[in-house]
């Protein structure tokens, strides 16, 4: 059975940026406190763990006496580095530099919407680690939106500025900035933030999808990445399926004379974990 994995996928280069960061302050010998999942990968967060490297919240950093605190690839709010200046503890700041240039975006726009009393509008997951750090750039005064539903919750009687978290859909966001428009009764200013590398992924793990007659898609259950992507897979390859671990692989999926495998992934997938599901359908 030929095997194959989409050299496309796998981390992106914000989250591959973190876990490098997490990797070699682990390989020194430090003990490394990472804020939140630092990916929505279990197989790989295993790994780290295993290392020695701790998952903690905000509020556990008072309780560290000595170590490195990580922050990871989405990002935080202002209040966040307070905190660990607070406790007096080193710092490891691996945000992905799309994410930062976006916070600063976001908090210069917001200071100027203030003069006007104009209103900052995020499109974004709310609850999402990356979209908190957003809002925080705007004392958490963003308006939150998930879908076209919620623009009634813009004041449309004020000037608008509106972002998408980096890894939404360009042309979902694309519509919402249109519904805006067409409600608003004055200025609505937008900008495409979401982030070339991640959207990008969508037409070629496509084209990866129609190549081949079953698609093994590794991702994690919490990531809303691999979800968008393998959703993607599904609508051009029926055969595609969902694992996060060789555990997850069915047998079953491979009795209908399957010569050819694509094996393929979301951002938040390590190569090492293709490449091991790669292997293990190989000796089917």
């Amino acid at each position: 059975m030929v095997v194959e994995i989409d050299k496309h996928s796998g981390f992106c280069f914000g989250v591959k940026k973190a876990i490098e960061s997490a990797s070699q302050m682990l390989e020194l010998g430090e003990e490394v406190f990472c804020v939140g999942d630092i990916v929505h990968n279990e197989e790989e967060a295993k790994r780290l763990n295993q290392l020695g490297m701790s998952i903690i919240k905000l509020d556990d950093v008072k309780d560290i006496k000595s170590g490195t605190v990580l922050f990871r690839a989405h990002g935080e709010a202002p209040t966040s580095y307070k905190i660990i200046e607070k406790a007096g503890l080193p710092l490891k700041d691996a945000t992905c530099p799309v994410v930062l240039k976006l916070h600063q975006r976001i908090r210069k726009a917001y200071d100027e919407q203030n003069q006007q009393n104009g209103q900052i509008v995020i499109y974004g997951k709310r609850g999402h680690a990356e979209v908190i750090g957003l809002a925080g750039q705007t004392q958490n005064e963003a308006i939150v939106i998930e879908d076209e539903s919620e623009i009634d919750l813009i004041d449309f009687g004020k000037p608008i500025e509106i972002f998408a978290q980096t890894t939404k859909s360009p042309r979902k966001f694309q519509q919402i900035v249109e519904q805006i428009q067409k409600k608003s009764h004055t200025e609505v200013k937008w900008h495409n933030t979401t982030c070339k590398q991640v959207t990008g992924r969508v037409p070629r793990i496509q084209e990866f999808a129609k190549a081949y007659p079953l698609i093994v898609f590794v991702g994690g259950k919490k990531s809303s990445n691999a979800k968008v992507l393998f959703r993607a897979c599904k609508e051009v390859n029926p055969k595609s399926h969902f694992v996060s671990s060789i555990e997850d692989v069915e047998k079953e999926w491979f009795n209908e004379g399957i010569d050819k495998v694509g094996i393929c992934g979301a951002t938040s997938t390590p190569q090492w974990l293709m490449e091991k599901m790669a292997d293990f359908i190989r000796t089917f």
